[in-house]
Formats: C-alpha cells, structure tokens, sequence
C-alpha cells in the first residue's frame, strides 16, 4: 500500500517540480531590423507568459540572444546555447543569411530548430533536416502570390527590387515564377543600404507599369517613403512583400493606402484564435500585431501542442519530432500543417493596405491566389 501510495503521488507531482525547458530565442535585436526580432520575441512570450511560464503544461526557460544581423555572431550564439546552456529548442531566426549560417550546426546536433521567419529555399530543398519546423512560409511563398496578382492585373513590365542575400533572390525568384509578363530590370541592394537614390532614378527611367519591391523592416520604411518623396507611388504601383505590415505602417502613414503586398496571414482573419491573439496582442504590447509577431506566436503553439504531447519529455527525440510533426494545434492562419519538408502547407494571399475599424492603417486581405500551397523546394528534400 506504501508503494502504491508512493507511485501515486509520484504521478500527480505537478509539472513545476520538473527542471524548466530551455529554448533558445535568437533574433535581430538591435539595429535597422531590430523590430522585426522584437516583433519575434513577443509573439513568442505572449502565449508563454500567458500560460504562467510555461509550455504545455511545463515550465520553460527563454534564453534569448541578439544576432546582430552578422552571420559569425549567430555563429558563437547557437553554439554557447548549445553546449554551454543545453537549449532543448532554438527558436526565432530572423533572417536568411542567419538561417543559413547556423542550420546545419544547429540540427547536426540534433537541437530542435523551430524557426519563426526565415525560410532560404536550401533548407526546404535538399539541405532539409528532421530537426527543422518552420512556422513561417518558405521565401518565395508570398511574392508568388502578388506576381500572379500582377499579371492578374494586366501589367505588362515590372521592375524589381531587393536586398543582395537569400531572402532577396527566393522573393524574386517567386515573383517570377507567377509573372508572366517583362521584367524590365532586377536590382539587388546592400543588405544594410539605406539611400535608395540611385535605383529610384532607374525606375524613373525605366518607366514600367509596375514596382514590385522586398524590404523588410526598417529598410522597408526607408524605401517606401523615398518612393513616395520621388513621386512614384503616384505614377507607378508599388507591389511588395514586407515593405509594408505592422512594423513599417506607423511610420508611412496615410500614404501607404492602397500598396499591395503578398502574405500569409493579416490581422483581419475571421477565425477564433487569430481573434483571441491579436486582442490579446493589442492589449499587451499597445499595437497592431504584424506577420513576424503572428508566425512567432504559432512557433510556441506549435511547441505547447508538442511538448505536451510528450509529456514533457523534449528528451524523446523521436517522440518530440513526431509530436512537432503532427502540428497539433488552431493556427492564427487557420489551416496548417507540416510539409514532408517541414515547412507549412498554406493560403497564400494578396493584401492591401487600408484603414482598420478604428482608423488605423493595417492590412486587409482582398484576395487568395493560392489555396494549401506547397513551396517550389519540397519535392528536393529526401524527407
């Protein structure tokens, strides 16, 4: 009976008295881009913190770290959270050049890498891991769905500009592969660049229908602002992704009505847990929430569906990826689930900007290109 009594108490311990998860949060921090990390972390830490510190029922540690947008940082990051914390999960990653520089470190090790927003098209091809689930979109998702808008739209040369890393060439890439009319010319700028004079004159004597244009975050900004001061935004239609979302919004103003953009979620979603989530948003942070914060938030469902799943275990292997793999969970975007490349099988959507119900500006979607779309990579990976 003492045995038994034992037992039981051992069973109904609570899930506290288990030492804390630890996952790792690596992102852009500081910097032009910081807002997009920012956006990452707290979309992570809203359902975290909503639950009491804790991810399925058990207790997790957040060991977040600033990659500063240099690919040698991130380097020595992922490898003190590795060895010297002992991160079960390695969550975040901003950026594509980040991506690329610690992926392979990263899942050799058999870490659980549940990236948030960057998805190089090498990860979802041939370079693709067990070890990796993605809750983002893989990089030429979104400008697919605006190149068939634009060709849609009747528009019969297009000029295209992007940052010189992976993310720029898989957006392009997208664009392309739906756009069936001219590309006029194709311009890939510094990563860090923030004068976009000189391509600015070039679309000006290039003179196409339309722009369709990559920047994320503060780079996003800067370009969208310089194109209205050049007087194009009058003249020629500007189509992106990411130049315009939450983070750039408060800063472009009235003048960014009407810009198209590719996604995969907007705040306006009609369904229960984008609801709960951008209220939920709003009332903690005092903002609109933006894709980065939306996928970010998926990223910890995600890993409250699975850890509970395994009852803590993170340490099962097989069972965690197998848990992570089912993707057992109500997504702000409504259906999702996991690829055999372990990127998300999803609508993709065109959407403009516009005034929200409370006269804010704020994306709203006016169309779905795509339905249950796979990325162009999956059929190269030998998952």
């Amino acid at each position: 009976m003492l045995a038994a009594l034992a037992m039981a108490l051992a069973a109904s311990a609570p899930a506290m008295a288990q030492a804390p998860i630890k996952i790792g949060f690596l992102g852009e921090l500081s910097g032009p881009q910081a807002a997009i990390g920012k956006e990452q972390y707290d979309g992570l830490m809203l359902l975290i913190e909503r639950n009491g510190g804790k991810l399925g029922g058990y207790p997790v540690q957040v060991i977040k770290e600033d990659s500063q947008l240099k690919p040698d940082v991130a380097n020595q990051l992922v490898r003190k959270l590795v060895e010297r914390d002992k991160v079960d999960i390695i969550t975040g990653v901003s950026f594509s050049n980040i991506m690329m520089a610690v992926h392979k470190y990263v899942t050799d090790n058999k870490v659980f890498l549940v990236g948030s927003n960057a998805g190089p098209s090498q990860i979802a091809g041939s370079q693709c891991s067990p070890y990796q689930f993605i809750t983002s979109w893989q990089g030429d998702q979104t400008s697919e769905a605006v190149g068939k808008y634009a060709t849609d739209k009747g528009y019969k040369k297009v000029f295209l500009l992007a940052p010189n890393y992976q993310a720029g060439k898989d957006t392009l890439a997208g664009f392309k592969r739906h756009f069936k009319g001219e590309v006029v010319d194709e311009i890939y700028s510094s990563l860090r660049q923030q004068d976009f004079s000189a391509e600015l004159s070039q679309v000006s004597a290039a003179k196409p229908d339309a722009v369709f244009a990559f920047f994320p975050g503060g780079l996003g900004v800067n370009f969208a602002k310089q194109y209205a001061q050049a007087g194009l935004m009058k003249s020629t239609p500007l189509l992106s992704t990411f130049v315009a979302d939450a983070v750039s919004l408060p800063s472009l103003g009235p003048g960014a009505q009407g810009l198209i953009s590719g996604g995969f979620w907007a705040p306006d979603f009609n369904n229960a847990a984008n609801s709960k989530f951008v209220a939920d948003f709003e009332q903690k942070y005092n903002r609109i929430p933006s894709n980065y914060a939306a996928q970010s938030y998926d990223a910890a469902q995600l890993l409250d569906s699975a850890i509970a799943k395994v009852g803590g275990k993170v340490s099962d292997k097989q069972a965690f990826m197998a848990a992570l793999k089912a993707a057992n969970f109500q997504s702000v975007r409504g259906a999702f689930k996991f690829n055999n490349n372990h990127f998300p099988i999803q609508d993709m959507h065109v959407l403009e900007v516009a005034k929200d119900a409370k006269g804010r500006m704020s994306l709203k979607t006016i169309s779905t290109p795509f339905k249950n779309h796979q990325d162009a990579y999956h059929d190269k990976c030998p998952m």
